[in-house]
């Protein structure tokens, strides 16, 4: 079964700017496009929100909203089948069900300190925690111009191949729907003295050092992707810091941002990790967080 992309969408401009996204990489890939809106009937979200508190007059309203903000998409991309979806319901729960379904979740989010819209709250990083696909987050800002050439998909790398598989999987199918160079990054620091066991010591020896040994790790990690993806440019990127410091510094020629995050729950449950949730704050691109095992 082809999985449609899914948008989430709320009415704010960060949920509008993520449907035109999810628009525009539907038709790259040749999907389908479904349209979320999920809602609750609550009198004082109706007051927030402009509209009647009446459940009546909010449903029709919300259902004007997804029919406005589609009708905006189908007239851009005649050729794009779209199906829309209004759930009463709780928000997160609907969105972690669409996202089952979808081959990506597409919501909207600001950074730098604050997130609104579906990320309101605990709702996003519930959504993000929770789900075993693929979620995207698009800033109000990010316009169809962000993709020109010249501007790559990058991929945070770390630990063993399998480790970043499902990462490097999307980054690289993503940039060869856009014609795109994937820049692959592996951060690294210096380990405590007494970090390396005797055969990783020996490893690294006959690797020429730390820096060598993590730049033939990264190109193990990547090389089945360079077999699969043949006509995919690839920059391999090593350098010394964390992994979040480093992918900042080359976010700026960014069209998206690849991340991944461990599927596993911990005692204190769900969590996004702290490289995703450094990049959903600081990264001006969008931000694509795919889970592992």
């Amino acid at each position: 079964m082809t999985r449609p992309i899914t948008a989430g969408v709320d009415g704010s401009q960060e949920s509008l700017a993520a449907l035109a996204w999810a628009a525009r990489e539907a038709v790259r890939r040749g999907l389908a496009l479904r349209v979320v809106h999920a809602w609750r009937v609550h009198s004082q979200e109706g007051i927030e929100a402009g509209i009647a508190g009446d459940a009546d007059s909010q449903a029709e309203w919300v259902h004007g909203a997804v029919t406005e903000a589609v009708g905006t998409v189908t007239e851009r991309h005649p050729g794009l089948a779209v199906t829309t979806d209004v759930v009463e319901g709780p928000v997160a729960d609907t969105l972690v069900a669409a996202a089952a379904d979808a081959g990506m979740l597409v919501l909207g989010s600001r950074g730098h300190g604050r997130i609104v819209g579906f990320l309101l709250g605990s709702v996003g990083q519930q959504v993000i925690a929770a789900t075993s696909r693929p979620v995207v987050l698009v800033r109000a800002g990010d316009q169809a111009s962000s993709e020109a050439a010249g501007r790559e998909v990058v991929v945070g790398q770390q630990g063993d191949p399998e480790d970043s598989a499902d990462a490097l999987r999307f980054a690289f199918e993503t940039a060869a729907a856009r014609g795109a160079t994937v820049r692959v990054v592996r951060a690294w620091n210096l380990p405590p003295v007494f970090a390396y066991s005797p055969g990783s010591l020996k490893l690294l020896d006959e690797a020429g050092g730390l820096e060598p040994y993590e730049r033939k790790s990264l190109a193990a990690a990547v090389r089945p992707w360079r077999e699969r993806f043949p006509a995919v440019p690839v920059e391999e990127h090593v350098e010394m810091g964390s992994a979040s410091q480093v992918l900042l510094s080359v976010a700026g020629t960014a069209q998206l941002m690849v991340v991944g995050r461990r599927a596993h729950r911990t005692a204190v449950g769900a969590r996004i990790g702290s490289v995703a949730h450094g990049m959903l704050h600081h990264a001006d691109c969008p931000v694509a967080v795919v889970p592992h095992a």
